[in-house]
């Protein structure tokens, strides 16, 4: 029997407008969804609020029990969920296969928080005891986008409940299923106790008011520095947390002694995984002189053998774009940087929603697409004479998410990381990396620091209560 049914899939009635379930790849419609509205948002934080309580009282175990439950449904449901992956967000079967491992293993993870050190004794200048624990914040918004939609709601989702928490998810109307729905029948089906997790999709609209709820403490967010600023905004008026993972420009850098054959490779599923649209996406190809040239000549050649085409009926290496507004944004971006005098090596062309990789060279600090954030399939690569002008490069960004360094000196490539600000770096490896046990943000217009994974989570969904006890009750002077 199928984890998600068309006909069943959202059990309760929401407000809002109803919402194709679309193919990029083909227009086609899969189903349809119905959004929620500011009103939805209010009903589902209600129920929320009177089903938080209970389950924070739960023993840790019980709770830690329904996560591994979880991931091992990611598992078992597999192949439909895939599907969903590649068919709705445009995914390749194997980068679906990423984000369902990944989120399985962000259940495992979570699982394993629910019996995490609690606190800590603290000294006390009274004769009491005195010490700190950990307490759930109560419900948690989670807002995620398109681009990697299990991920990306998983990934608050799961610590956030594991911690004793409820959470109201709001995924991307355009992943509706792959990253809300699924979540949803997941949980369901795992034994995790109505009320707990509540999924609207839904726009704007809804997602305003999830930050304006005063029930609702703490914001999880994912999604593009412009609308990271609005939400942050937003919360800061409302005198909550708001966790801010947004968009990013990161820079590749070759050093001169780096093995070429074995690096375009890297730089090439740095800049194309997932059509581009991924925040950690290589934006920036920042190459020695001296490789210059053969770089160039070498990723459009690259770029020029990769496939692109429905991933779902053929086997390609690119997928479409999820909708003709970013194709816009996108091409664009490559026509406004030709016309500034930068060289198309490769790519620059679409049929449809599927772009083809595109290489960039000639670029400049005024380039477009070397300045901007793309969430395309583009790679500009831009030369450098010395160490010193790529480190003063690949930080002369308002961006500061991922880093990657490729040297056959890997001292060497920590040190120059040490001068560039950034909330991950990778040697010998392009910026594109996730897991579960890792921290995970970034800086500046890249977000608020790490906010997801290991010991991040702890920080990110619950508070420090401080406690005392004493034996007698307190005497004072009055």
């Amino acid at each position: 029997m199928p984890l998600l049914d068309p006909k069943t899939w959202q059990s309760s009635s929401l407000s809002g407008d109803e919402c194709a379930v679309t193919e990029p790849a083909t227009g086609d419609t899969l189903g349809t969804v119905t959004l929620a509205g500011a009103e939805d948002v209010g009903t589902a934080t209600e129920a929320a609020l009177a089903a938080q309580t209970e389950w924070a009282r739960l023993p840790h175990f019980v709770r830690a029990a329904v996560l591994r439950k979880a991931g091992d449904l990611f598992t078992a449901h597999a192949d439909e969920l895939r599907e969903w992956l590649v068919r709705e967000s445009g995914s390749i079967p194997g980068k679906a296969d990423f984000e369902l491992h990944v989120a399985a293993q962000e259940c495992y993870e979570a699982a394993a928080l629910a019996s995490r050190p609690a606190g800590q004794v603290l000294p006390s200048e009274a004769p009491r005891l005195s010490y700190t624990r950990r307490v759930p914040v109560g419900i948690v918004g989670v807002i995620a986008p398109f681009n990697a939609p299990l991920i990306l709601s998983i990934r608050s989702v799961a610590p956030a409940l594991a911690l004793g928490n409820a959470v109201v998810l709001k995924p991307d109307p355009r992943t509706a299923v792959c990253g809300g729905l699924s979540l949803g029948a997941v949980f369901a089906e795992a034994g995790l106790p109505e009320g707990l997790l509540h999924v609207l999709p839904g726009g704007p609209e809804a997602g305003q008011a999830l930050v304006a709820d005063p029930r609702v403490p703490v914001i999880s967010f994912t999604g593009s520095t412009a609308a990271g600023r609005a939400v942050g905004e937003a919360a800061g008026r409302h005198l909550k947390r708001a966790h801010l993972e947004l968009g990013g420009n990161s820079a590749l850098i070759v050093l001169e002694d780096a093995d070429i054959d074995a690096v375009i490779s890297t730089a090439a599923w740095g800049s194309f995984f997932h059509q581009g649209q991924i925040c950690m996406t290589t934006g920036r190809h920042l190459v020695h002189q001296s490789l210059y040239e053969e770089y160039v000549e070498r990723l459009a050649a690259k770029a020029d053998s990769l496939a692109v085409g429905d991933p779902h009926r053929a086997q390609v290496h690119l997928g479409p774009l999820i909708d003709s507004g970013q194709l816009g944004k996108v091409h664009d971006l490559v026509e406004a940087s030709t016309s500034r005098g930068a060289k198309l090596a490769a790519g620059g062309t679409h049929e449809q929603l599927y772009y083809r990789p595109t290489v960039l060279a000639g670029v400049d600090d005024q380039t477009p697409a070397y300045a901007e954030e793309v969430f395309g399939p583009v790679a500009p690569v831009r030369p450098f004479t010395s160490v010193d002008e790529a480190a003063a490069l690949a930080a002369a960004s308002s961006y500061g998410l991922s880093l990657g360094i490729v040297t056959r000196d890997a001292a060497r490539g920590l040190d120059l990381a040490e001068r560039i600000p950034t909330g991950i770096v990778h040697i010998n490896d392009q910026t594109v990396n996730d897991e579960a046990v890792a921290p995970f943000g970034g800086i500046a217009a890249s977000g608020t620091g790490a906010r997801f994974g290991g010991e991040a989570n702890l920080d990110a969904f619950t508070e420090v209560r401080w406690t005392t006890v004493r034996g007698d009750v307190a005497a004072y002077p009055f």
